[in-house]
């Protein structure tokens, strides 16, 4: 389910070629993800990354995660006995 996610929130982002020749790209609606690399794959590659640690904090921080094209990550507690 998180591997969809991810999928789909990267098939979302946007790309720009900056004046020094390198990219950046963001995920709209995924406030702070955002990477730039020398090519469009290295930055791609970036934003999974980010997209990725941005994901671990938010759930251990207990913060709403993003919805969109029917997708959302909803984490239960569970009691360990």
């Amino acid at each position: 389910m998180i591997q969809e996610y991810c999928q789909n929130a990267i098939a979302r982002a946007e790309y720009k070629k900056l004046d020094d020749g390198t990219w950046f790209a963001e995920i709209p609606g995924f406030q702070g993800v955002w990477a730039n690399g020398e090519s469009i794959e290295a930055c791609r590659q970036d934003l999974w990354s980010v997209l990725e640690e941005w994901l671990v904090m938010k759930i251990q921080d207990g913060d709403p995660l993003p919805c969109f094209n029917g997708l959302s990550l909803h984490v239960k507690e569970v009691a360990v006995v």
